[in-house]
């Protein structure tokens, strides 16, 4: 028997003993660093020329600068003065330079927990408010004869310097908005657009999607790119810093750390969350991640300290009303909290097919059975499963991850 380790949010963590002939695959990510060695890591990645100039020859004396810092972004506060420092000594003043955070995009499942309270304020610090139509000013039009608007402390700097995660999303097939400047510095209504359109055409509506944010950023003249890659339990793995395709390319190498594989689908993955307190957005992450190493027939567990119910789309989904007909009904209603939850209950319902889900949870019993979901009442219902499964993947933090069967 191997006894696997999982920390779910509790005092303890659960204690999964496991058959050696049972056990497929026990995923992490990879470990990262905090503190001081996050900065060095973070100022290290700026002077490199791997995916571009260094951060200094993107300013010169004079210039106002613009961090736009996307939430959730790891070790934020050592990111930021690592930034900070280079400009610094580049010639920028420091009362010049502003840093601009912008709320999580929390339908998607990005930016659960705020990580940016020490964010140095540098020279000026604001929180960019979505829902204040007059903080963006308008860039152009997509394809689609869509407006693509962006914060206007952006637009008015001299230098715009993109600060924010880069990461896998299973329930989109491994894509994600996670870190953009866009939608992240666009107005709520464009948030709110994209929601939408998840929930009426599903993974079809990505494309377009990430064409308007390649707009945004040729339109705002972006170039100095720094994209993180987290590590287990809120830590820095990597950073890269560039032009924003190679930023993005070489961060893509640096978290394959998340993109685990295992030899086999099991008949039961056991599955925890970064945030053990996340929502029903970050559920959604999880368990598309769990499914992709499921069974189509096993069964998917998720051991985390959730507290939100589900909307009232997914109850009746799960009750076994017709979901195409919820989520019309839902996105004609015109209610943003009901087309929220006619997206995730889309992709919930594509991820999860036809394994079961057990919920180990903050959820009363009673909520869990009303969504004819498996209750794990406690830590020992979820070490029984596990003991007694002919076949057991383990994924922790599974919402980072983009695992996948070989």
């Amino acid at each position: 028997m191997k006894c696997i380790s999982l920390d779910y949010g509790a005092d303890e963590p659960l204690l999964l003993e496991v058959d050696d002939d049972a056990l497929v695959a026990e995923c992490r990510g990879p470990e990262g660093v905090a503190g001081e060695a996050a900065r060095q890591l973070v100022l290290a990645a700026c002077s490199e020329t791997e995916s571009g100039p260094p951060l200094e020859s993107h300013v010169v004396p004079g210039d106002r600068v613009a961090i736009g810092l996307a939430a959730d972004a790891p070790q934020a506060a050592e990111v930021v003065a690592a930034v900070a420092t280079r400009l610094v000594a580049a010639g920028v003043d420091a009362a010049d330079i502003t840093v601009l955070r912008a709320p999580p995009l929390e339908p998607l499942g990005y930016g659960a927990r705020e990580q940016a309270e020490g964010v140095p304020a540098i020279g000026g610090a604001t929180v960019f408010d979505p829902a204040i139509e007059p903080q963006t000013s308008y860039m152009a039009a997509d394809e689609a004869g869509r407006p693509i608007h962006l914060a206007r402390a952006l637009v008015d700097a001299d230098v715009v310097v993109s600060l924010g995660q880069w990461g896998w999303d299973a329930a989109f097939g491994g894509r994600s908005f996670e870190g953009e400047l866009w939608p992240t510095f666009s107005r709520r209504s464009c948030r709110e657009e994209i929601v939408r359109s998840l929930a009426t055409r599903g993974r079809r509506a990505i494309d377009a999607w990430m064409v308007s944010n390649q707009e945004a950023i040729w339109q705002l003249g972006v170039c100095a790119n720094l994209r993180l890659v987290a590590g287990r339990g809120d830590t820095l793995a990597g950073a890269a810093f560039g032009l924003p395709d190679a930023a993005a390319r070489r961060a893509r190498k640096l978290a394959a750390g998340w993109r685990p594989t295992v030899p086999a689908a099991t008949m039961l993955t056991i599955a925890s969350l970064s945030n053990p307190r996340g929502g029903t957005a970050m559920l959604l992450r999880a368990v598309a991640a769990a499914a992709r190493v499921t069974h189509p027939t096993g069964t998917v567990c998720v051991a985390s300290r959730l507290a939100e119910r589900p909307g009232v789309i997914f109850s009746r989904w799960r009750e076994g009303a017709p979901l195409d007909a919820l989520v019309r009904e839902a996105v004609g209603t015109g209610d943003q909290s009901l087309i929220t939850d006619a997206f995730q209950t889309r992709f919930f319902a594509r991820a999860l097919g036809d394994r079961r889900l057990v919920l180990l949870s903050d959820l009363d019993e009673a909520t869990v059975e009303e969504l004819e979901l498996g209750f794990a009442a406690m830590p020992e219902v979820v070490e029984r499963l596990a003991h007694r499964a002919e076949s057991v993947a383990v994924l922790a933090e599974a919402d980072r991850m983009l695992p996948r069967v070989v």
